[in-house]
């Protein structure tokens, strides 16, 4: 079941083409990857699906009906441009925004209180924000776009500003988060994260919506039919003979400290795979075959350059 459907969604700006008919389903419990380099049209679709800014053509299916202004009570987002008042104090702000997204004040400290003592941030609750690294002051924003426990998180490159060990911190939290029941979207530039934490994923550029999928099914889509093997007994160049007839030999490398070598090969067009491993299984001695399934890295920069 799609927690959130867009349909055909189109925007222009005065003689631009921001979005151009794009369709996506966002699974319900899951966390969707929105992809696309600079310019491309992701903020543009975080916008439509809050209503900031309505599609010229196109709607978006929220919860198995067209969304409403009621509906953005429902969603949590997280903007790229953060968005605190400076001169407030932490726990005064993180309390203010609460009321707004509807939580009673009792409600409200009891919530703050246990995503403070989470994050190990207590000591900050009289702070103002002027006094925070823009790091702590997103651990701030992150809190109260969560603490209503919308059925949808949109989060805008959320890792922008933190060090590794309070990256992997969000990490952690937006997985417990999904495992909890939310729906999450996720738009960064930083593949990693999406191969480690996303279960789908839309690329979007030049306004178009140019790939979709799972990110398993994505990776394996697009790979190129090359395997790495692992062998020993025989030469590089009695190996080179052996694999002619079946594959193009990509590179060959001795594992140091190993009496194995590493072969990354292309099987040719019709070889099966399991031709090819009993093939080279009956002359040398086989340690390992797998596939190399491209990450998630060089499909976006192959995507976006045209190449895919």
């Amino acid at each position: 079941m799609n927690l959130l459907t867009v349909k055909n969604i189109t925007k222009h700006y005065s003689g631009h083409t921001a979005l151009s008919d794009v369709s996506l389903d966002v699974p319900q419990g899951s966390i969707y990857g929105l992809l696309g380099p600079n310019g491309a049209g992701k903020s543009t679709l975080i916008r439509v699906i809050n209503r900031i800014t309505m599609p010229d053509e196109g709607s978006v299916i929220f919860n198995s009906h067209p969304i409403t202004d009621e509906d953005i009570y429902q969603i949590g987002y997280l903007p790229e441009e953060r968005g605190l008042y400076k001169k407030m104090k932490v726990g005064e702000q993180a309390l203010f925004f609460a009321r707004l997204k509807g939580l009673s004040r009792k409600d409200a400290l009891k919530a703050l209180k246990e995503w403070f003592v989470r994050f190990g941030i207590e000591s900050w609750w009289d702070k103002k924000v002027e006094d925070l690294s823009k790091g702590m002051a997103q651990k701030v924003q992150f809190i109260t776009t969560v603490l209503h426990r919308p059925k949808l998180l949109i989060f805008d490159e959320p890792f922008s500003g933190f060090d590794p060990i309070n990256a992997n911190l969000l990490k952690q939290e937006i997985l417990r988060l999904r495992d909890e029941g939310a729906t999450v979207i996720f738009s960064t530039h930083n593949m990693a994260s999406v191969e480690e934490i996303c279960d789908h994923i839309t690329l979007i550029d030049k306004s178009k919506n140019i790939l979709s999928g799972s990110v398993d099914e994505v990776r394996r889509r697009f790979g190129e039919n090359v395997f790495e093997l692992t062998y020993g007994g025989v030469s590089a160049d009695e190996m080179q003979q052996l694999l002619q007839p079946i594959a193009d030999v990509l590179s060959m490398t001795p594992i140091a400290d190993s009496p194995y070598d590493l072969c990354r090969v292309r099987l040719n067009n019709g070889v099966q795979v399991r031709d090819a491993i009993a093939k080279v299984n009956d002359a040398v001695e086989l340690r390992s075959f797998r596939e190399v399934i491209p990450s998630m890295n060089e499909i976006f920069i192959r995507a976006v350059e045209g190449s895919l």
